[in-house]
């Protein structure tokens, strides 16, 4: 057990001797000293950033940008009228004022030979109601003014900011697709 370990001993010896003493180094030197005669990296200082400015959002009774366009006649018939906009409270509330208009889609019309044109509406817990004109929908007094094979037209009362109100036109596309 003594010569092993006097073996191995030897052998480490031998080992760290070999590693350390073989002395040509000089590439080894040339790369350093290349490298270090190298210009240094710059570093980019950081970028001044502009304070943040506080934007009111003042458009909030204009049509969406992200919505329909409103069928012009229509918009025009129903702004000319110069009386005091506000929405009548003592009337009972119809089933589709409880969903946003956003929820609610056309989904089809319904006519009776020589009757009245209904539209077809998938509301928010996905069944569908049949609507006339004159009807009332979404959260915003939305009375349904016009019915067309392909769109629906509605006027919404909505508030003006200000403590009054403003009669916003809203079209509902068959299919679904909401428009202002």
């Amino acid at each position: 057990m003594k010569t092993i370990r006097l073996l191995f001993l030897v052998a480490a010896s031998l080992a760290t001797v070999a590693c350390s003493s073989s002395g040509d180094v000089a590439d080894l030197q040339v790369y350093v000293d290349d490298v270090g005669s190298k210009p240094r990296g710059r570093v980019e200082p950081i970028p001044e950033f502009k304070p943040y400015e506080a934007f009111t959002y003042r458009a909030s009774a204009l049509r969406s940008p992200f919505s329909l366009p409103a069928v012009p006649e229509e918009s025009e018939r129903l702004n000319s009228n110069g009386m005091d906009v506000r929405p009548d409270n003592d009337r009972s509330k119809e089933y589709l004022e409880q969903f946003d208009i956003d929820q609610l889609g056309m989904v089809g019309t319904l006519q009776k030979p020589k009757g009245d044109l209904f539209a077809l509406i998938k509301d928010g817990y996905g069944g569908v109601v049949r609507v006339r004109e004159g009807e009332y929908m979404g959260r915003n007094h939305g009375r349904i003014v016009s019915i067309q094979s392909d769109r629906m037209n509605l006027i919404e009362i909505v508030p003006d900011g200000q403590g009054g109100w403003l009669e916003r036109p809203r079209t509902l596309a068959l299919n679904g697709a909401p428009g202002e």
